[in-house]
């Protein structure tokens, strides 16, 4: 008798063609949409804006090393570094007046009130909670204590999020006033332009450096995440990985019924591929410009 994989030929013969069983395609696994598209797409734009701004303003600032002029030149100089600039900033500003939009859409349509949205389960403002689980990972790390459960943000994540805050309330302030100082110094003395240099280029040196060090080793270079978390980007996470970071998150989401209903298929390959693509230069950059700042205060400094 032929196999299931043989036709036989009018002869008898076995045919040249083969015939491959139906076999059932097995569908990826279903991950955890955490998320928006809107989220994702705000902080792409604000890798793009902090990148430019930090490549320009670093220019400027360590203008009197050999890699700073030729940065400069490859952007076409100093001037329209500037224009680049600031440029940037207002991509930056546009990010940030789109996310508070956001967070009234979210208080308005699915927190119902602001004091749900702030003072919440799921708040990004510190609490006492985020005190004790601050305490308990220092114990973890000298090997005094469990690994803590966290929830949905975790302390170090609330702190870089509220960073944006401070550098757009200090570094876009004092920016504007940079750009714009007839305007400032009609209500403020002349010499608080000089007092907004120092802030701005000072403050921005400190953002620079936390960026790309302190928050790409939490998000990218931690053990449980290396090389590369592409959770933002892709805004899923597997559930997996959702059990293991976010203990407490997903136990109050199967308590509530609520998990199902933020499982998604994951995104397409190429999505993923071009996404990893797309972080991969934005870490090279970034972890480039650290150096190349680390270099200019060492050694080229004058």
């Amino acid at each position: 008798m032929p196999t299931d994989l043989e036709l036989r030929a009018p002869d008898g013969q076995p045919s040249s063609r083969t015939v491959v069983p139906d076999r059932e395609t097995k569908r990826p696994e279903r991950e955890f949409v955490r998320f928006t598209r809107l989220q994702r797409a705000l902080h792409a734009c604000m890798i793009i804006s902090f990148i430019s701004l930090a490549l320009t303003g670093m220019s400027l600032k360590f203008s009197y090393t050999a890699w700073a002029v030729m940065l400069s030149r490859l952007l076409g100089g100093f001037q329209t570094a500037g224009y680049i600039h600031r440029t940037a900033a207002l991509l930056m500003f546009g990010v940030f007046a789109t996310h508070l939009y956001d967070l009234y859409r979210l208080k308005k349509h699915e927190y119902k009130s602001w004091r749900a949205l702030l003072f919440g389960p799921n708040t990004m403002l510190p609490t006492r909670q985020d005190l004790k689980q601050f305490l308990a990972t220092m114990k973890w790390f000298l090997g005094m204590g469990p690994r803590p459960l966290y929830g949905r943000w975790t302390y170090w994540e609330k702190f870089d999020y509220f960073a944006v805050f401070w550098g757009i309330a200090i570094i876009g302030s004092t920016g504007l006033a940079l750009w714009f100082p007839i305007l400032f110094t009609r209500f403020l003395p002349g010499s608080f332009i000089n007092v907004a240099t120092i802030i701005h280029s000072d403050e921005a040196l400190l953002a620079t450096g936390f960026i790309f060090t302190v928050h790409f080793f939490n998000t990218h270079l931690r053990p449980e995440k290396f090389p590369m978390d592409t959770t933002v980007f892709t805004g899923h996470m597997p559930l997996a990985e959702l059990k293991r970071d976010k203990p407490l998150e997903y136990e109050a989401l199967v308590a509530s019924g609520q998990l199902e209903a933020n499982m998604e298929e994951p995104q397409p390959e190429i999505v993923v591929r071009t996404i990893r693509a797309f972080a991969w230069i934005a870490l090279s950059l970034g972890f480039s410009i650290v150096v190349l700042i680390i270099y200019a205060m060492l050694f080229a400094y004058r």
